[in-house]
C-alpha cells in the first residue's frame, strides 16, 4: 500500500532469514546507503531477526539496489520516482532511475515480507511502479499545538513507509510562531511561548526529510491568521496592539496591514530569512479566511482602499498578494497559497490549494493556474478511510477538462490542523488513514476496491509501529 502499478506474480518464494543482506550497485551515495541500512533494522524489528548491515559486495545481497544516477541537488517537483523490482526465489533485484526511486521500491519490498509456515518470506513476482500524481503531501499544524521535533520526525518515517512525498510544515498561526527568526527575533521570543524550532532543528528535519525523499515546504499564514506576528512586531498590524496570542481556536480579526510600505520592507526581510532556509522552490504564504472586520474598522486602510480604485477587500487581498509575489519572487521561489488568493490579475505561476472542492481546483486549472486538492483529505475531521479514499482530484469539473488542463493539477495534500490535538495523540488522528489517501494519490485511478483497501491498511498499520509510529498504543 500505495498499490503498484503493474504486479505479476512468478513462482515460488524468496526465504527471509539472518542470511538476508541488501546491497548496492550501480549509483552510489552516503543516503542510498542509509536507506539500505534503513530498511534492514525495519526488517529485523519485523521478524526478529538478527540482521546485518548493508553486504559491501554489490553482487552477494538477498536484495541488490542498483540507480542509474544521482537525484537533483534539491528534490523537484515530477522528478522521476519510478522503479522496477523483480523479487525470485534465488534474489530479488531493485532498479530505478535515482535514489528517489529506490527509496520508492524498498517500501514496497519491505510490505511483501510475511510469516509463513516454513518462516519469513517474500513471494516471487515482478513489479513496474510509478506515481499518479508528483505531488502527494501531508500538511501538520505545529501553531495551534505545538508538535517536538520527535513527533515530526516518526511521522516522516510514515511517510517515507506509504510514498508520500512532501511535508508541507504549517509554522505560523493565531496560536503561535514555532521558528526561530535571527531577523525578527521577537516573533519567537514573544509569540511561541517558548515553544519553537531553532534553525539548526529546521535544518536536521530537512536532512531527515531529504533521506527520505521528502520535499518541505514551510507555511507562513498572511494576512490573517497573523496574531502570533503581532505580540511582538504590533506595528505590523491593521488595529493597534497590545496583542497576544490567542488562547482559542476559530477565525480571529486581526490582520496585517496592507497598505504601509513598512509592511512590505519587513516581510522581504523575513521571507528572504525563510526563503534562504528551507531549499525546496515553492513557499506557502496561506491567505485563507480574512474577514475583513480590521481593515472594514481602519479609516487610513479604507481611505486607501478608495484611494487606489478598489471596491471591496477582495481586491484589497488581491493587491497583498500581488507585493507578497513580487518579494517570494524576488526570493526565487514559486508561490503557493490556498482557494483564497486565486485572482485573474496573478501569474500563472502561482499555486493553489484548494480546501473547498475539486470544482474550485478544476477552475483554477482551466485559468492555466497548477493546483492541489485538499478538500476531503481533512484528516482532523476524523471521517473514516472509506471516506477519504472516495476523494478523487480529477472528479466532477475536474473530468471535463482537456488532457492539458489535467496536468495543471499535481496531485494533493491531507490536512492535520491541531485544534484538538496534542504530541500524544496527534499519530493517531493521522495513521493508518493517511495510508488510505496515499494510495489514492500515487496508484491508478481505478483502484477502488474498499474492501481491499480496509484489510491492506490494517497490515500496514501494524507494519508502521514497527517503524516507530505511536498511533495503536
Amino acid at each position: 500500500m500505495p498499490l503498484p502499478s503493474s504486479v505479476q506474480y512468478g513462482s515460488g518464494r524468496l526465504p527471509i532469514d539472518d542470511s538476508f543482506s541488501i546491497s548496492i550497485s550501480g549509483f552510489q551515495e552516503p543516503r542510498l546507503q542509509r536507506a539500505a541500512a534503513r530498511g534492514t533494522a525495519t526488517l529485523a524489528r519485523e521478524t526478529g531477526l538478527p540482521l546485518h548491515a548493508v553486504a559491501q559486495n554489490a553482487a552477494k545481497g538477498t536484495l541488490v539496489l542498483h540507480a542509474d544516477h544521482g537525484s537533483e541537488e534539491v528534490q523537484q517537483v515530477g522528478e522521476d520516482e519510478s522503479y522496477d523490482l523483480i523479487v525470485t526465489a534465488a534474489g530479488a533485484t531493485l532498479n530505478a532511475a535515482n535514489p528517489l526511486g529506490i527509496l520508492r521500491g524498498l517500501q514496497t519490498f519491505l510490505q511483501l515480507v510475511e510469516l509463513t509456515p516454513t518462516g519469513f518470506s517474500a513471494p516471487a513476482m515482478t513489479i513496474h511502479d510509478q506515481p499518479r500524481f508528483p505531488w502527494r503531501g501531508l500538511m501538520i499544524d505545529v501553531s495551534r499545538h505545538w508538535m517536538p521535533l520527535d513527533v515530526i520526525k516518526r511521522n516522516l518515517d510514515g511517510m517515507e513507509a506509504v510514498k508520500i512525498n512532501v511535508f508541507h510544515w504549517h509554522l505560523s498561526d493565531n496560536q503561535g510562531f514555532r521558528i526561530e527568526s535571527k531577523q525578527f527575533p521577537l516573533l519567537q521570543e514573544l509569540g511561541s511561548d517558548g515553544h519553537f524550532y531553532t534553525q539548526d532543528e529546521v535544518k536536521a528535519v530537512l536532512a531527515y526529510a531529504r533521506d527520505r525523499g521528502i520535499r518541505v515546504i514551510p507555511e507562513f499564514d498572511l494576512p490573517g491568521h497573523s496574531s502570533s506576528f503581532f505580540v511582538g512586531y504590533p506595528e505590523l498590524a491593521s488595529a493597534p496592539g497590545p496583542y497576544s496570542i490567542e488562547r482559542q481556536y476559530g477565525v480571529f480579526d486581526p490582520a496585517i496591514d496592507p497598505t504601509k510600505e513598512s509592511t512590505y520592507q519587513f516581510l522581504d526581510g523575513f521571507i528572504g530569512e525563510m526563503a534562504a532556509l528551507f531549499p525546496d522552490p515553492y513557499f506557502h504564504i496561506g491567505g485563507d479566511e480574512v474577514d475583513g472586520k480590521a481593515w472594514d474598522a481602519n479609516p487610513q486602510i479604507q481611505a486607501f482602499l478608495h484611494a487606489h480604485g478598489m471596491k471591496n477587500n477582495a481586491d484589497l487581498q488581491a493587491y497583498f498578494n500581488q507585493r507578497l509575489l513580487e518579494i517570494v519572487s524576488r526570493h526565487h521561489k514559486t508561490m503557493l497559497g490556498w482557494d483564497e488568493i486565486l485572482a485573474p490579475d496573478l501569474p500563472k505561476s502561482i499555486v493553489i490549494q484548494s480546501w473547498r472542492g475539486s470544482d474550485s481546483l478544476a477552475d483554477a486549472a482551466r485559468k492555466g493556474f497548477h493546483g492541489l486538492l485538499s478538500y476531503g483529505f481533512y484528516l482532523d475531521l476524523y471521517q473514516s478511510a472509506a471516506f477519504h479514499y472516495a476523494i478523487e482530484a480529477l472528479s466532477g469539473k475536474a473530468a471535463t477538462l482537456s488532457g492539458e488542463e489535467k496536468k495543471m493539477i499535481l496531485g494533493g495534500e491531507a490536512c492535520m490542523w491541531s485544534e484538538l490535538v496534542t504530541p500524544e495523540n496527534v499519530d493517531s488522528r493521522i495513521w493508518p488513514r493517511m495510508a488510505a489517501i496515499a494510495e489514492r494519490l500515487w496508484s491508478p485511478q481505478n483502484t477502488r476496491d474498499v474492501r481491499s483497501m480496509y484489510a491492506r491498511m490494517e497490515s500496514e498499520s501494524q507494519r508502521l509501529e514497527w517503524i516507530g509510529l505511536q498511533h495503536r498504543s
